[in-house]
């Protein structure tokens, strides 16, 4: 059992990682567009703690909310300040609202990348058993993570799909697994249950595809192409939504605690599968690597809703830009600064909403 501490800890680093990142998006494109940038924060905007040093007119400071940063850029909401970043070229104030967004992106691709580095990619033509629950059919019937399953019933499989389908067909019936195991061909017997949990599985066994190492570029075109699906997939949600594809409880909006009960369950299932595999001594046996799966997908997330056009995210900020861009005519400073003032104000009582639901509703955790 992992104590809640560690995975409180593993959260902020986490969360305050996203929102660094985030933050640094900002900084090194209002530097690159010659905007002149106050104060770079350690930490959320509250009590300043200290002064780290003064670079170039700005101020690098910690704050006491450690959780992580903020930049205070000059003339942030008033053209009237030279220098500053309302008053800059519509273009420049395109690229530094879109930083921010773009450096989660950014690191989306890299955890994702290393994730297919570390774990290699998947060769189709055959199912391998990844992980066997405890106490459950699988392991009673002496299956074994790493595992490659051949044929059900003296049917071959090569996909997953149809190797569930198989099972399926046959719950609360004996079913014969034909697997390979270390290059010797074994026939096993064992019975999925109906009394079993979905998120269990009859057999309790995890399925997937034998892997080879990843090349350097197919590591990062599938990060790339996994952090762009994912995106699309956020995209998608309210459309699903009205198709009915998706059910309302299934597009739950999450909070803080939502948040930290998914990582508690990553956190945990990390730890144990890095236990087992320690024990067992057995290059088959993988650990997971839910908690930087999660990271990736809260990484993608963070970016994605940053740029939809909601006043006070950066999305909403670039859509106040664009006729600026497009007709040479400015929506009034003043009255995008009310709608921003107004919308931030919605977008927090929202967030505390969630929060609370949050506690009141907790959230169905499982991985990813």
């Amino acid at each position: 059992m992992v104590p809640g501490f560690v995975t409180l800890i593993i959260f902020l680093f986490a969360l305050g990682g996203m929102i660094f990142v985030h933050e640094l998006g900002h900084f090194i494109a209002a530097r690159w567009a010659g905007i002149e940038v106050e104060e770079f924060g350690i930490g959320l905007p509250s009590k300043k703690l200290v002064t780290l040093f003064t670079w170039q007119g700005t101020e690098f400071t910690i704050h006491a909310l450690l959780l992580g940063g903020f930049i205070r850029p000059k003339g942030e909401n008033d053209p009237n300040v030279p220098g500053g970043l309302a008053s800059a070229n519509p273009w420049k104030r395109l690229v530094v609202l879109f930083a921010g967004p773009f450096m989660n992106l950014i690191t989306a691709v890299i955890v994702f990348s290393f994730l297919i580095a570390s774990e290699g990619v998947a060769v189709p033509g055959s199912v391998k058993i990844s992980s066997v629950s405890d106490n459950s059919p699988a392991q009673q019937s002496g299956l074994q993570a790493g595992d490659v399953l051949l044929a059900i019933n003296g049917e071959n499989v090569i996909e997953i799909e149809s190797s569930i389908a198989i099972i399926k067909e046959n719950l609360d019936q004996p079913v014969e697994l034909l697997i390979n195991r270390g290059g010797q061909e074994i026939t096993i017997t064992a019975t999925p249950l109906s009394t079993r949990l979905k998120s269990e599985g009859a057999l309790g066994v995890g399925l997937g595809y034998p892997t080879r190492p990843a090349t350097f570029i197919e590591s990062v075109t599938g990060g790339a192409t996994l952090t762009g699906l994912q995106a699309a997939g956020i995209v998608y949600i309210p459309i699903a939504l009205i198709q009915g594809v998706v059910k309302p409880e299934d597009a739950r909006v999450v909070g803080f605690k939502g948040i930290f009960d998914m990582f508690d369950v990553a956190v945990e299932e990390d730890v144990s599968t890095r236990q087992e595999a320690a024990a067992a001594a057995n290059a088959a046996t993988q650990p997971t690597n839910w908690t930087l799966q999660l990271i990736g997908l809260l990484s993608v997330s963070l970016g994605v809703m940053n740029l939809l056009p909601i006043p006070a995210l950066d999305g909403g900020r670039i859509l106040f830009t664009l006729p600026e861009i497009l007709f040479k005519r400015r929506i009034p400073p003043e009255k995008e600064n009310m709608i921003n003032g107004v919308a931030m104000l919605l977008l927090i009582s929202l967030l505390l909403f969630v929060n609370v639901m949050d506690f009141i509703n907790p959230v169905q955790t499982s991985l990813p």
